[in-house]
C-alpha cells in the first residue's frame, strides 16, 4: 500500500503547528514498512492534489477550530470531508483539501481512504509551541494514526534508538527566547 501520513500547519502559529509537530514525532519514534511516507505538508494549497494522487491512503494532522474544547481530537473520514463545500478561494495559499480531493477523484487518483485527525487548537498566537493542552493530546493522536495503519495492516515498530525529534521550530523558539532575557 502507499499511505501518504502528513502534518499540516504552520509551525509559527502556535498550535497551528501540531500537523507538522505529529509528523516528526512519529518520524523519530517508528520505523514504518516500504510505501509509508511521513511528510511536513505545511500550509498547502492546490499542491495537495500532487502529494495525494496514487495513494491508497491519506492520513492527515491539522489542527482544527470548532466547537469542542481545546485539545479534544476530532476524526474526519474521507465522507465527512467530502461533505463541506469548498471555500471560495481569497488567495492561492488558501487550505484546500476538498478541492484536492474532488480534483484527485476527477483525475481517476483520489486516495480510497482518507482520514483527518484535527486537534482542537486552543491558540494561534504567534509562537513557535504548543500550548500544554493541546500537547498533552499528541500521545492520543499517535495511537489513533498507529490504530488506522493497523486497520490497513501496515508493519511498523519503534525505533530502538529514536534519537532527537528535530523538531527545528522549537528549537528557534527557544533561542529567540533566550536572546531576548
Amino acid at each position: 500500500m502507499k499511505i501518504l501520513i502528513g502534518g499540516i500547519g504552520n509551525v509559527l502559529l502556535g498550535d497551528d503547528g501540531v500537523g507538522p509537530y505529529v509528523a516528526r514525532l512519529l518520524e523519530a519514534r517508528y520505523e514504518f514498512e516500504d510505501g509509508v511516507e511521513i511528510d511536513d505538508l505545511g500550509t498547502p494549497a492546490l499542491d495537495l492534489i500532487d502529494r495525494i494522487s496514487g495513494k491508497d491512503a491519506v492520513i492527515l494532522i491539522d489542527s482544527i477550530d470548532t466547537d469542542v474544547a481545546p485539545g479534544t481530537v476530532v476524526l474526519y473520514r474521507k465522507a465527512d470531508i467530502m461533505r463541506q463545500r469548498p471555500a471560495v478561494r481569497m488567495d492561492p495559499h488558501a487550505p484546500a483539501l476538498v478541492d484536492a480531493i474532488l480534483s484527485a477523484e476527477l483525475f481517476g487518483v483520489a486516495p480510497a481512504e482518507v482520514l483527518l485527525v484535527g486537534i482542537k487548537a486552543e491558540s494561534f498566537e504567534t509562537g513557535c509551541s504548543l500550548t500544554a493542552i493541546v500537547n498533552a493530546s499528541l500521545d492520543q493522536v499517535i495511537g489513533i494514526v498507529l490504530a488506522e495503519l493497523d486497520q490497513f495492516h501496515v508493519q511498523y515498530r519503534l525505533r530502538e534508538n529514536p534519537g532527537e525529534v528535530g523538531i527545528w521550530w522549537t528549537t528557534v523558539e527557544a533561542l529567540d527566547s533566550a536572546l531576548a532575557r
